[in-house]
């Protein structure tokens, strides 16, 4: 009986161990998926209604043949726009600062995207490795809508500018916002964040 007694508890023991070497390795995954961190680069690739705007500074270097072209289909009451937004991803968790060497793999990174704080297109991106190596992985997401169906009080050169502020020859993101939420993939599984959380392109953002 006594020896019965000593193998149950040495059981306990050994389960309470585990247990809580469990819990340890939880709170770890998700204080390293919290450390991921978020910033918006550049806009590249801008199209509006087929038109190539990368290189173009301001509505007067745009061509006539072109020109036409988008008035035609602002007139229509379309104006498609196109482009690749860059996002910067950091996972800090590189050795230094007391933390392990840990790879990140996002599963799915949930989006959507503001434009004057305007909330237009949403999406989703996955299976996106950042390194534990404290430098910067670009997630590109392209983006494809109309301009008229979410600024429909805006005027033609007022959509041709906002175009060109964003991913014209002098463009930004500056006026460009996403709300995501991350599902990172850890050894217990997927994580997801609790909430969105901004990404802008003044700084790099954890939840």
């Amino acid at each position: 009986m006594n020896k019965i007694y000593k193998v149950s508890l040495l059981t306990i023991f050994v389960s309470i161990f585990f247990l809580n070497l469990g819990c340890s390795g939880v709170m770890d995954a998700i204080t390293n998926v919290q450390r991921l961190q978020f910033k918006l680069d550049k806009v590249t690739g801008m199209k509006l209604a087929g038109v190539p705007l990368s290189n173009i500074g301001s509505i007067s270097n745009i061509s006539l043949l072109d020109a036409a072209n988008l008035l035609a289909n602002f007139t229509q009451g379309k104006l498609p726009v196109e482009f690749t937004l860059n996002v910067l991803a950091r996972n800090p968790n590189d050795g230094t600062g007391g933390t392990k060497i840990t790879s990140a793999v996002i599963k799915n990174l949930a989006w959507r995207l503001f434009i004057d704080s305007k909330e237009t297109i949403n999406g989703n991106v996955g299976n996106i490795s950042i390194p534990g190596v404290g430098q910067s992985t670009n997630i590109p997401i392209g983006m494809s809508f109309d301009l008229i169906k979410f600024f429909n009080d805006a005027g033609y050169d007022s959509l041709l500018n906002l175009a060109l502020a964003l991913g014209g020859k002098n463009g930004s993101s500056s006026r460009i916002m996403l709300k995501v939420q991350p599902t990172v993939e850890t050894v217990f599984g997927p994580i997801t964040y609790p909430g969105e959380f901004d990404v802008i392109d003044k700084e790099f953002r954890a939840q």
